[in-house]
Order: structure tokens, then C-alpha cells, then sequence
């Protein structure tokens, strides 16, 4: 579902607060010259992913599904020096594709990227120690996000933020007797959120030039973490 207004006002805010430039733009051309789906973050997405991990103060990002990088560009933009990127995907054309991304942008030093299914690699890394992280973004396969949740909680320390993408798909998470994977693991995903005494989340419904969807947002709950709220 989508509104030209809403595409119409990504638009004004790119133009006045957002400022996606050259490597930005290289990076959407080689990704749809390669034949990898156009299914990143908008621009305007991927800035708000930028402000929240910059609001943290965030050192450590771990990213579940890179693509072709867009997102990932933007992530590495809000660390600090000596700050690092962990970025796992599945797919070695798009693996490929996303290490040109990133070097052209000039943010490979400050990225890892790791190639293989998600849950084996999350699994080397909480054995390798490579955690805490202070951002998990999530934007896999959907139909992983509940395994993906609970990796990342190993992961994870008091105060980490966690953000998964396209939890909305239009509203079709409403649909109860849904037979889709995709969308049964968002709902699956939003249970456990829910019933996760570790962590305190909320939602943001979005509109643009993505259409209709959302994130999902929590953070890890310190010891002094207010009460969940009713």
C-alpha cells in the first residue's frame, strides 16, 4: 500500500534533513545494477537508524541481514573512532555487492562482514565473546526474527538497543489465521518481545516510500529499568 504524499514528504525531509549523498546514492544504483532486490531502508529509515545509535552512544553494532549495505553505511556512520559494525549475511552475491558498498563509502574499516546462515554465525560469535553489542538491528528473513531475539538477548547487555525492521508488512500482522511464514514470525516476534521480562519496547507504525510497515524497538532493561508499562 502506498500514498504519493507519503513518498512526496520522504522526499522534502531527504532534501532538508536527511542529505543522503554521493556514496549513498552509489550504493541504491549497484545494488539494482547487480539484480539484488531493492528492499533496503529508505533514506529517511536509515537516518533514523543513524540518530538512535548515535543517541546511545553506540560502539558496537550488530546488524542481522546486510544486503547490499545501504543500512549497514548508515549504522557505521554514527560510531566513534575504534567503533565496529558486525554485519551477517546469508548471501555471497549479496555479500560481494555490499563490500564494494561500503568501501566506496569509505566505512569498510569500521565493518565486518560475516557470511553464512545468521543463527550459526550468531552462535560463533556469543562463543567467540565478540558481545556485548550496544545496537542489534534486525532485518532478516522474518520468519527468523523470534530465533533471531533470542540470540541477540546473548548478546546484548543492559541498556542495549534493539530495533527490528518490518513488523507492520501493511497490516497483515493483524491477520491471526495468517498461513505466511514472513508474517507469523512477526507475530511470533511481538509475543516474545511482549513476554520478555528483560526487555521494555514499543512500536512505530511508518509510512513513505516504503509503503506501510514498522519497527519494533526495545531496549535491555538495567537493574534499576522502570516497570513495563500497561
Amino acid at each position: 500500500m502506498e500514498d504519493p504524499v507519503w513518498t512526496n514528504m520522504d522526499h522534502y525531509f531527504d532534501a532538508r534533513l536527511v542529505g543522503e549523498d554521493d556514496a549513498l546514492t552509489a550504493a541504491v544504483e549497484a545494488t539494482r545494477a547487480a539484480g539484488v532486490p531493492l528492499i533496503q531502508v529508505s533514506p529517511t529509515q536509515g537516518k533514523l537508524l543513524m540518530v538512535l545509535a548515535a543517541a546511545v552512544g553506540a560502539r558496537a553494532i550488530l546488524e542481522i541481514g546486510t544486503l547490499a549495505g545501504y543500512s549497514t553505511i548508515w549504522l557505521a556512520r554514527a560510531l566513534p573512532p575504534g567503533g565496529r559494525v558486525v554485519t551477517l549475511e546469508l548471501r555471497d552475491k549479496h555479500a560481494e555487492v555490499a563490500r564494494a558498498n561500503l568501501q566506496r563509502a569509505g566505512v569498510a574499516d569500521r565493518v565486518q562482514l560475516r557470511v553464512g546462515r545468521a543463527l550459526d554465525l550468531l552462535g560463533e560469535l556469543a562463543q567467540q565473546g565478540a558481545g556485548p553489542f550496544d545496537v542489534v538491528f534486525i532485518d532478516a528473513d522474518k520468519a527468523g526474527y523470534p530465533d533471531y531475539l533470542t540470540a541477540s538477548l546473548k548478546l546484548s547487555r543492559p541498556g542495549t538497543l534493539i530495533i527490528a525492521d518490518n513488523v507492520v508488512r501493511d497490516g497483515r500482522v493483524l491477520d491471526e489465521a495468517t498461513t505466511d511464514p514472513d508474517t507469523r514470525g512477526i507475530r511470533r516476534f511481538i509475543d516474545l518481545v511482549a513476554a520478555e521480562p528483560r526487555l521494555t519496547a514499543t512500536a512505530v507504525q511508518t509510512v513513505g516510500e516504503k509503503g506501510y510497515d514498522g519497527f519494533a524497538i526495545a531496549v535491555v532493561n538495567g537493574v534499576r529499568a522502570a516497570g513495563r508499562a500497561g
